[in-house]
């Protein structure tokens, strides 16, 4: 039986470095994207240790030329991608909105909108040719509503939901499907870049709860990339126990987690 092909793009760290092992497992051949060469090795070898095969390739998503010219080298049973997974993405400070770095805004605007789009649009044509294909977006319960500080972040979360459903009525006559994976808190090194590298901060971000892994979000990622082709799962809400929302996050240090 031939393999399927994965694209995971940001695929160095993180959920992405999650669904590189998840679907290497699953018996998925992988085209793994990131912009750290040695990482990108490293994640490269974990999944060929699951019998995968690999393609890396070394590029940043914000960059179109960069990421077209990626794209456009695929040859063979590599230019058949059958799931694109755009989890490249990021968050970055907490600032009030009149007091934020408008360098990080741009940044998580041309990452986590404009990158995504830009994989999707290289990608799913040649899905739309083939009447096959699963295109699956890395969203956030931030993409629901605001939070303090969230701001821009949250807003580019809410531009992916609304981009997933507008590809979705796109290709409705198609057997190309689409969904929006929507984690709440995931212990990642997420809080830490969000926090230019402050890890105190970060690990206080998680404090009082035990967040979701990496792993639990490639679960379901690869769970909706398995479902029947008669079955799309659109969008999948996960959240950790004891939060109830983007904002409503019960913490208590005393309580003994016995969830895992």
């Amino acid at each position: 039986m031939e393999r399927k092909i994965a694209l995971i793009t940001g695929a160095t760290s993180g959920i992405g470095e999650a669904c590189a092992r998840k679907f290497a497992e699953g018996g998925y051949d992988l085209i793994l994207t990131g912009r750290n060469v040695e990482k990108l090795k490293a994640v490269e070898e974990q999944a060929r240790l699951r019998g995968a095969d690999v393609l890396p390739l070394v590029f940043d998503v914000r960059d179109r030329k960069a990421a077209t010219s990626a794209v456009e080298s695929l040859q063979g049973k590599w230019a058949v991608i059958d799931v694109l997974i755009n989890n490249a993405g990021l968050a970055l400070g907490l600032e009030k909105e009149y007091e934020g770095d408008m360098d990080d805004w741009e940044t998580m605007i041309d990452t986590n909108i404009k990158g995504l789009l830009t994989m999707t649009r290289l990608i799913v044509p040649r899905m739309v040719e083939r009447n096959r294909g699963h295109v699956i977006n890395i969203g956030s319960v931030a993409g629901d509503a605001a939070y303090a500080g969230g701001n821009v972040y949250c807003a580019t979360k809410a531009a992916v939901k609304a981009i997933t459903d507008g590809l979705r009525i796109d290709v409705a006559h198609t057997a190309v499907r689409v969904t929006n994976v929507k984690p709440g808190l995931v212990e990642t090194n997420f809080s830490v870049v969000r926090f230019h590298g402050d890890n105190e901060r970060a690990d206080n971000v998680y404090k009082g709860i035990q967040p979701l892994t990496g792993d639990d979000i490639a679960d379901v990622t690869l769970y909706a990339a398995n479902a029947p082709e008669h079955v799309q799962i659109a969008e999948v809400l996960v959240l950790a126990t004891h939060q109830a929302n983007g904002t409503v996050i019960d913490r208590d240090v005393n309580r003994k987690e016995t969830l895992s």
